[in-house]
């Protein structure tokens, strides 16, 4: 029985990603005395925190069926709204992700009745409403820079502070917060709640789905308003951090999100992929920027290596996948 759970263990794609991940960070502890600190594994989760929030709810849509490339352009507009009332009107971080949650969810509600409605890939959907979004963002605010928030948007939230060994405060942040919240709503979404299990079984085989009497058109509500909700909390973590609002400022970030999650070993063609994977290919990508960063390597490598890994990771998958089909014939 040991042998056989062994055994299914080591053909989970998420056992061997987690194995590169735990290899990569004993190499940069050995390579570099930075690397395992509180204060670098804290600022490397504080920064990375947009990628894993926006990694969740992609990770949604892809086990769908679908896939969402505008969420970029949907956290520029959210993030844009609520800077321009906050630094207006004022308030506190409810009215923030208020604001900037209803704004995405509206977007991510218009890209999932197209995608349904329009019966065209949703790549295609996405990609024209990402351009419609940030060419109308653009239209309206002639890429204008927001400053100047309110002190308690700048000073941001710290929970249980202390001073660790290094002289630096650390404490719960806003960004950790929301992507603790996040991960613990998405996981319980996908794995504990029917509708979960909704969206699974949408994503591997629409048509029967559609036969066992699901409501199709409101799942891809469900789907696409969760990626606008998440992107309307990344828009306010992400102010937050930067203490500025930039309309381009996620230009291409969509790329780096459908990396992650892919490298999780989350199928493309949907119904099939694990929230742990796309968490272990967040954790991956973060380790090996910011150690490339702390080695001093050039930024134009970055790319190169991330790249590499993915490559190497779903050739990985494909294998292990072929291979279970061979067994099964």
């Amino acid at each position: 029985m040991n042998n056989s759970r062994l055994s299914r263990l080591v053909g989970l794609h998420e056992f061997w990603l987690g194995a590169l991940v735990v290899l990569l960070a004993i190499g940069l502890t050995i390579r570099t005395d930075e690397f395992m600190t509180f204060g670098n594994i804290t600022d490397v989760a504080t920064s990375y925190a947009i990628l894993g929030i926006l990694a969740c709810g992609l990770f949604v849509v892809l086990i769908a069926g679908g896939i969402d490339i505008s969420f970029p352009a949907t956290t520029a507009i959210a993030q844009y709204v609520m800077a321009s009332w906050v630094i207006a009107h004022g308030g506190n971080f409810a009215v923030a992700l208020g604001l900037a949650v209803v704004v995405g969810l509206l977007l991510g509600l218009v890209n999932g009745f197209l995608v349904y409605w329009l019966r065209v890939p949703a790549i295609i959907i996405t990609i024209a409403t990402l351009n419609v979004y940030y060419g109308l963002l653009v239209y309206f605010t002639k890429g204008t820079w927001l400053y100047g928030f309110p002190d308690w948007f700048m000073e941001g939230i710290n929970w249980f502070s202390f001073t660790a060994a290094d002289g630096y405060d650390y404490g719960l942040t806003l960004p950790l917060l929301c992507l603790g919240g996040t991960i613990l709503f998405t996981a319980v979404l996908m794995n504990r709640t029917r509708l979960g299990r909704q969206i699974y079984a949408m994503g591997g085989n629409r048509d029967a789905a559609s036969r066992l009497g699901l409501n199709l058109l409101r799942l891809h509500f469900y789907v696409y308003g969760y990626m606008g909700i998440l992107a309307g909390i990344a828009a306010v973590v992400q102010a937050q951090i930067t203490q500025s609002v930039a309309p381009n400022s996620l230009l291409g970030f969509e790329l780096t999100v459908l990396a992650a999650v892919v490298l999780g070993g989350t199928s493309m063609s949907g119904g099939r992929g694990t929230l742990t994977g796309t968490l272990l290919g967040v954790l991956l990508l973060a380790f090996l920027q910011n150690g490339l960063t702390l080695l001093g390597v050039s930024s134009y490598w970055h790319t190169v290596f991330s790249g590499a890994i993915i490559l190497v990771s779903i050739s990985a998958t494909a294998w292990n996948e072929k291979r279970k089909l061979a067994r099964e014939l």
